[in-house]
């Protein structure tokens, strides 16, 4: 059985927060750990707000990254224990 949109939607953005705490805090590293579309990091980037995910872009353009500031509701020791479970539900294995 396939996972659902919500729930995908959902993983996606613990995923790539997770990501850029780990220091995978810029697209193309990104686009290069988990294959995903430059578009699809950066939409799910700006959705992890609706999550109150507060997720900072720091520096110039080219030499910024992101930080994550708070994790809001979210609890980061649940996804990090969770990480492989969210990696396989999203395809992105590795």
């Amino acid at each position: 059985m396939s996972a659902s949109r919500t729930k995908t939607s959902f993983y996606r953005r613990l995923l790539l927060a997770h990501l850029i705490e780990q220091g995978v805090n810029t697209v193309p590293k990104l686009e290069a750990e988990i294959g995903i579309p430059r578009r699809t990091a950066q939409d799910t980037i700006n959705a992890m707000a609706d999550l109150d995910i507060q997720c900072e872009f720091v520096g110039a353009n080219k030499d910024g990254y992101y930080r994550i500031n708070h994790w809001g509701a979210v609890n980061p020791q649940w996804v990090n224990q969770q990480i492989s479970q969210i990696r396989q539900v999203l395809g992105y294995c590795g």
